[in-house]
């Protein structure tokens, strides 16, 4: 189930409205409920993905441990020419 909400505005005819909602209160549910579905089936039928909120996210693959390389020893330090 979704967490997180966004709001979704759209313009319909007020006598379609009106329909809507009275078959929506014939059904026991709210016309947001109905929306809802209606959303997550046309998603279901175009073959849309979505990752609903509030779900956890997949754990992270594991990273292969980092391999250790050994430094280069430091370069000797040259010795001063005596002039």
């Amino acid at each position: 189930m979704e967490l997180k909400t966004a709001r979704l505005t759209l313009l319909i005819d007020p006598a379609k409205k009106t329909a809507f909602e009275q078959l929506c209160a014939r059904q026991d549910l709210t016309p947001s409920q109905v929306v809802r579905q209606l959303i997550r089936d046309y998603l279901s039928q175009h073959g849309a993905s979505y990752v609903p909120s509030g779900t956890p996210p997949a754990p992270a693959a594991p990273q292969p441990a980092a391999r250790k390389t050994r430094r280069a020893a430091a370069p000797a330090a040259r010795p001063r020419k005596r002039r």
